[in-house]
């Protein structure tokens, strides 16, 4: 990476067309079963209070999701693969509890391309250079400009670096993150755990959800939440949602009436970034991944690839992109994908990779209708936006997930601990 800040009960279907159900307080309708929604669910469960989990995907875990397409012996996190800032990141014992495999990576590519040739000696430098002192040159001065414009004052190299650290850490290209909201992330130690989609969905197993159950509309008008889904509706005394930010803009979860001024406005505010993996399966009778490192490749006028190499032993190479160039990838489909980082990865490896691919795997987040995007971004001039979109509506509406986690944003353990806020919220207001 790129130097950094930072079994399932399925419940029955929806048989009428309202339900109701009563508790401390009233029902709480939890929507999404990512992180977040699963934080919240567990901690009202805890206390007793009545709580029903929808989520529209017919699995938990959201964008933590360990992905198996490329054979048994070759499962790779799709999303996040990190836990972050882990002196204070809740997953970390849990991890560690359950016996987990990390491994251990510097932060630098062993290997750097530049249009399919080995980088100089000279190139090198001035690549570290670029990143030596960054984030005290991207810290704001003042206002709240995009990165790309804090990096100007450190020349060419710096400004080049910004973009690969935006890209490849934030998925997204500098000129739209806020330099701000940027400077507020957590930093910490960053611990590669093998299968961090499988430990979550182990460590929620044993909560209820409604699997393949989206919901279309949330109705906040009387005195409880009326929430239409694919299977019904049903009424509660209120209700978490915690689908991604790209959810909410892209209107298939309609509210009525219309949120307040003040929750557009931080919505507006917000957008998602397009982190992207393309995963590939080697033949390790041809090549050892492992034994080549991780490596880098650039090329003028396509996307900066970072490849892990050879992760926790597998014959595997995960290519990583992000920003306007993962968009494109993901808007052309898997087999073109495929193709562009295979060659990419020929460059690097030389003759030694003809014929080397197995099989390939495009996790397209952009383009996932659940997702319609990676992680969260805050735009210049909208620091305060993650904050805002905290406040419940008409407090019967509350908002959680990655985007509002503050220094925690764009991570499982910032979803979390922000589930776990909005499960304390709503009991307040319940009175529970």
């Amino acid at each position: 990476m790129q130097p950094t800040r930072r079994s399932i009960l399925a419940a029955p279907l929806l048989a009428a067309p309202a339900l109701r159900a009563g508790a401390r307080g009233g029902t709480v309708v939890v929507v999404g079963a990512g992180s977040a929604g699963l934080a919240a669910v567990a901690r009202l469960r805890d206390v007793g209070q009545s709580v029903t989990l929808l989520e529209a995907r017919d699995r938990i875990g959201g964008r933590a999701f360990t992905d198996r397409t490329l054979g048994p012996d070759c499962p790779f996190d799709a999303g996040a693969e990190y836990i972050h800032w882990a002196e204070r990141n809740p997953w970390a014992p849990i991890a560690r509890a359950a016996g987990a495999k990390f491994n251990r990576e510097d932060g630098w590519a062993r290997t750097l391309t530049i249009d399919g040739r080995p980088a100089t000696d000279a190139e090198r430098a001035a690549r570290r250079a670029g990143f030596s002192g960054l984030d005290a040159l991207l810290e704001p001065k003042g206002g709240d400009p995009s990165l790309a414009e804090a990096a100007r004052a450190g020349g060419p190299e710096a400004e080049q670096a910004t973009a690969g650290l935006s890209r490849l850490s934030l998925g997204e290209d500098p000129e739209r993150v806020s330099a701000v909201d940027y400077d507020r992330l957590w930093s910490g130690t960053d611990l590669w755990v093998d299968g961090y989609g499988d430990l979550v969905a182990r460590h929620f197993a044993d909560l209820p959800v409604m699997l393949g159950c989206p919901v279309r509309a949330i109705d906040w008008s009387g005195p409880e939440v009326r929430v239409e889904t694919a299977r019904g509706t049903l009424t509660a005394a209120a209700v978490i949602v915690t689908v991604p930010v790209g959810v909410l803009h892209s209107g298939t979860l309609r509210f009525a009436p219309d949120l307040p001024d003040a929750h557009r406005t931080a919505l507006d505010g917000l957008h998602m970034g397009a982190y992207t993996k393309i995963g590939l399966r080697l033949d390790p009778g041809k090549i050892d991944p492992a034994a080549f490192g991780d490596a880098v490749s650039i090329a003028g006028g396509g996307p900066t690839l970072y490849f892990e190499m050879g992760p926790f032993g597998r014959p595997l190479a995960v290519a990583n992109l992000g920003g306007d160039g993962a968009r494109d990838l993901c808007q052309a489909g898997e087999a073109e994908a495929v193709a562009l980082v295979t060659e990419r990865l020929g460059a690097i490896l030389g003759s030694k990779a003809r014929g080397a691919v197995l099989a390939g795997r495009l996790i397209a987040w952009w383009t996932d209708p659940h997702a319609q995007g990676s992680y969260s971004i805050v735009a210049p001039g909208h620091a305060e936006a993650r904050d805002r979109l905290r406040a419940p509506v008409g407090n019967r509406v509350f908002f959680a997930g990655e985007a509002l986690a503050g220094g925690g944003a764009m991570t499982v353990g910032g979803a979390t601990l922000d589930g776990e806020r909005a499960a304390r919220d709503v009991l307040t207001v319940l009175g529970a």
